[in-house]
């Protein structure tokens, strides 16, 4: 079937100028892209993961240079409808309840600033508890943490929290589950717990 508007036809030489441009340009890409391009040495990102008490536990570190980056931990509760109590919890909870959700390292790896959470804090009531009980809203939560290695060697993690649900209950909580983390100086890896 033919077009009804025919392409316009360009004499012999233009088509072959217009052929060795495209062919320059394609090889001057090339070129670019291949020969004479060392590309950096990519470092893996340190990252580990665990469950334990209903809740799936993903350790990273972001934005590692210079022995300074930022400690990601993320919080998913295993079920719908469980949270997490929040990261100002006192240590021994509301009157006994709850269990602070808690990111910290030691050994050679020290805090560099202000722990963030990606979600408000809300508080709710318990029975039996006469104090609102500060919690996050259902579902996962990321800590992030800037932190320091201050020294080559060993390091741990110590992860704390606890998940509950207005109508299932709460899951015993994790106290100082200790991850182990080890500087150099090629960056940090996790090992194993």
């Amino acid at each position: 079937m033919a077009s009804p508007h025919p392409a316009p036809h360009l004499p012999r030489t233009a088509r072959t100028r217009l052929a060795w441009a495209a062919a320059a340009a394609l090889l001057a890409t090339a070129s670019l892209t291949g020969c004479g391009q060392e590309s950096a040495p990519s470092h893996t990102a340190a990252v580990t993961e665990f469950n334990e008490n209903g809740v799936t536990v993903r350790l990273s570190v972001a934005d590692w240079k210079s022995d300074v980056g930022t400690l990601v931990a993320r919080f998913t509760p295993d079920e719908a409808g469980f949270h997490l109590y929040s990261t100002a919890l006192p240590t021994e909870g509301v009157e006994g309840v709850g269990r602070p959700t808690e990111v910290r390292p030691v050994g050679s790896v020290a805090t560099a600033g202000e722990m963030a959470v990606d979600k408000p804090v809300k508080s709710i009531t318990v029975p039996g508890v006469r104090a609102a009980v500060p919690v996050y809203p259902d579902g996962p939560v990321t800590v992030t943490l800037p932190i320091r290695a201050t020294a080559p060697g060993e390091a741990k993690v110590l992860i704390g929290y606890a998940s509950c649900s207005a109508t299932e209950g709460c899951t015993i909580p994790v106290a100082d589950r200790a991850v182990s983390l080890r500087t150099g100086e090629h960056g940090l890896v996790f090992g194993t717990s």
